[in-house]
């Protein structure tokens, strides 16, 4: 199963924020989009969600317009993790990741099924020790692994998550992008929009890059994070190189000097 978009565009206040975007999104894959600030990656992911309706072009998945699907079959198949993502009631973290499982759900009370995802969600997401406490009394960290436990606990097909790394200490980070990478090997699509370029490249598997509302290259990490990209997109002088492990790894210089 695919998500793709096709010559999607959209402007915020009259202002083109995406042009022209072509773009696909495959199952099993860590789809990292990257960019400067104001590049549209935020906006790309809102319509991949279904939250924003392209004003130009579509995003479909598998054939099918995301924003003429059904809200309720569009979030058993689409998961969001929004850009900072907050909790502001007591509720238990069990509880909160119990939401999830809302399009699914029939009548009161929770199903078999459903209390098998949620105990799931939490043990993929090490969250068990704390499903009693309320999400306020949480850590940074904490909290991030329980909202997405819920997006988990709704067992959707995609995972789509705006920036899940913000605020969070570098460890927290490694558990998040673990846990996204762990899903998509798992079989799922994973969709993260990413600032550092040097977790997306060690964590994706295909990479979206764009720059001033444009598509400016997507493929590879080795094809979309060369020297010659990064300094017409960032203005950084950069440059991938393999560790002693034989792992890519990405080396900043500097600005480009002009």
């Amino acid at each position: 199963m695919t998500l793709t978009v096709r010559n999607l565009g959209f402007a915020h206040t009259g202002r083109p924020t995406l042009e022209g975007i072509d773009a696909t999104f495959e199952s099993g894959k860590l789809t990292v989009i990257l960019g400067p600030n104001g590049a549209g990656k935020s906006t790309l992911l809102a319509c991949l969600a279904g939250l924003l309706e392209p004003q130009t072009g579509t995003a479909s998945l598998h054939d099918t317009d995301i924003t003429r699907m059904p809200p309720t079959d569009r979030a058993r198949h689409i998961g969001l993790l929004p850009q900072g993502a907050e909790t502001h009631w007591a509720i238990s973290s069990k509880a909160l990741v119990a939401l999830g499982r809302i399009p699914h759900m029939r009548g009161a009370g929770t199903s078999a099924d459903d209390r098998r995802a949620i105990a799931a969600a939490m043990s993929a997401t090490a969250t068990e020790d704390f499903a009693d406490r309320p999400v306020t009394q949480l850590s940074g960290g904490e909290r991030a692994r329980v909202l997405l436990a819920r997006v988990l606990a709704g067992e959707p097909s995609w995972i789509l998550a705006d920036e899940p790394l913000a605020n969070l200490d570098p460890g927290f980070q490694l558990d998040i992008l673990n846990l996204l990478q762990q899903q998509a090997k798992a079989g799922k699509g994973v969709v993260a929009v990413l600032h550092d370029l040097h977790h997306a490249v060690r964590f994706a598997d295909h990479i979206v890059l764009l720059h001033k509302g444009r598509l400016f290259t997507q493929g590879s990490v080795e094809d979309v994070i060369t020297a010659a990209n990064l300094a017409h997109v960032y203005g950084i002088d950069a440059n991938l190189f393999k560790d002693e492990e034989g792992a890519v790894q990405l080396f900043i210089k500097g600005k480009v000097r002009s």
